[in-house]
């Protein structure tokens, strides 16, 4: 098809932007013009991945970083969690999501998109859309915007009550995201134009009453496609960025890796909660428990290094399409890309969940065999981990499904299927 202008708008940390940014790289080598519109610090993360750069506000993750962002992250882990999250952190949080959509609406305007793909996150996004009258896609990493049967939403346990509990879990999410329906409205009045709209900041279809379509960014190895999902619904597989063909190792990661067997990878983002020296010294005495060397990822603010033993090697960032398949399990936080790279990878994990989505992953890993029952970052405990350590790496049943649930993740074209979808909605919007 001809060449489209795409901008792309996603709000929140690494992990919210990566999977858009490889999202970004598919649209462009098919021809097309992008921009990712997402928060200041990943700028750099963007252009130098090639595509445009929109700016907006740090704001919301500085208030996230901050001990009080934190704590309140620290209560969120699952659906009331959130709900008391946000009730604490709105004072502040109502500003900035106004900065926000200020932001996504004047990156709009200067590029004068065919189409918008957005993350929930983008309040903005598809009112944007709206009033330049282009069409809108949602693309979303994790299961929550589309009711099912088949599970509830993400944060709420898995109960024996049958398809009517699952589906009606969804409402909780909309009832979250209905508390920003006013903020949402007044910049749909005031700054766009636009009528107000009944469920503005959980959008579920555009103003000509069709449904907008929703890409999950999940494999459907790892998610089966739920049997009542609608037709705009659709599961593409993962959006990987790919940097290991331009990544060379510092020579200390090289040797420790020549030194002996394949480590374990422990890292868990920006989220090892307000005590990273407790969980350090519960993952080192867990390794060695487990009579493993380990690799730990101290970057983007988690753990905190200390002392280490010469069998455990701290490591402030690496590529984890290079590292993952030179370890031998990965223990991390659950976020949906770290989940994602490490089956790839064909890795078994350990999973500490923090928040939501993350027990949703942990739990996930677990019902298909390739990893070890979540172990929940409030519970973490050496002789816990070293238990699931050991499990990941000695049995052969764990490895053996692990290795088998990477080869069909890595068959899958998850970009190019999101990429195609995306270029039929302005086909047919043109």
């Amino acid at each position: 098809m001809t060449m489209s202008r795409i901008l792309v708008a996603t709000v929140g940390s690494r992990g919210d932007v990566q999977p858009y940014v490889a999202l970004g790289q598919g649209l462009r080598a098919a021809g097309h013009d992008v921009t990712v519109a997402t928060c200041e610090r990943f700028g750099p993360l963007v252009t130098g991945h090639g595509l445009s750069y929109g700016r907006l506000s740090d704001d919301f993750l500085k208030l996230v970083d901050s001990q009080e962002g934190h704590a309140a992250l620290e209560d969120s882990t699952n659906v009331f969690g959130a709900v008391r999250t946000n009730l604490r952190l709105a004072r502040q949080a109502g500003p900035i999501n106004r900065g926000l959509m200020s932001d996504v609406w004047d990156v709009a305007r200067q590029v004068r998109p065919d189409v918008v793909v957005y993350h929930p996150k983008a309040l903005a996004a598809p009112h944007a859309a709206e009033a330049l009258g282009v069409p809108a896609v949602l693309a979303i990493p994790v299961p929550v915007s589309v009711p099912t049967g088949d599970f509830p939403v993400v944060g709420m346990p898995r109960l024996p009550l049958g398809p009517g509990y699952n589906r009606a879990t969804y409402r909780l999410v909309a009832a979250g995201f209905a508390g920003y329906d006013r903020m949402v409205n007044a910049f749909r009045r005031d700054t766009l134009g636009l009528r107000t709209r009944k469920g503005a900041a959980m959008m579920a279809h555009d103003a000509a009453g069709r449904p907008i379509p929703v890409l999950h960014g999940i494999s459907p190895a790892v998610v089966p496609v739920p049997a009542d999902w609608p037709a705009h619904a659709e599961m593409t597989g993962y959006w990987f960025v790919d940097d290991a063909s331009d990544w060379t190792p510092p020579q200390e990661l090289a040797d420790f890796l020549d030194a002996g067997e394949p480590p374990v990878y422990v890292g868990f983002g920006s989220m090892a909660g307000r005590d990273p020296e407790r969980i350090t010294r519960a993952v080192v005495e867990a390794l060695q428990a487990a009579g493993v060397r380990g690799v730990i990822a101290t970057g983007w603010g988690g753990l905190a290094p200390g002392d280490l033993p010469d069998t455990v090697l701290p490591l402030t960032e690496a590529p984890h399409d290079w590292l993952f398949p030179r370890v031998a399990a990965v223990v991390h936080h659950g976020g949906a890309g770290t989940t994602a790279a490490a089956l790839r990878a064909g890795k078994p994990s350990v999973i500490c969940p923090f928040i939501i989505d993350q027990f949703f992953w942990g739990g996930r890993v677990a019902e298909l065999g390739a990893g070890s029952a979540p172990v929940p970052q409030k519970k973490l405990t050496a002789p816990r981990l070293a238990a699931a350590l050991h499990e990941v790496t000695t049995s052969d049943a764990v490895r053996n499904t692990a290795a088998e649930l990477g080869r069909r993740i890595a068959a899958e074209d998850g970009v190019g299927r999101a990429t195609a979808r995306i270029e039929a909605v302005v086909s047919q919007a043109a």
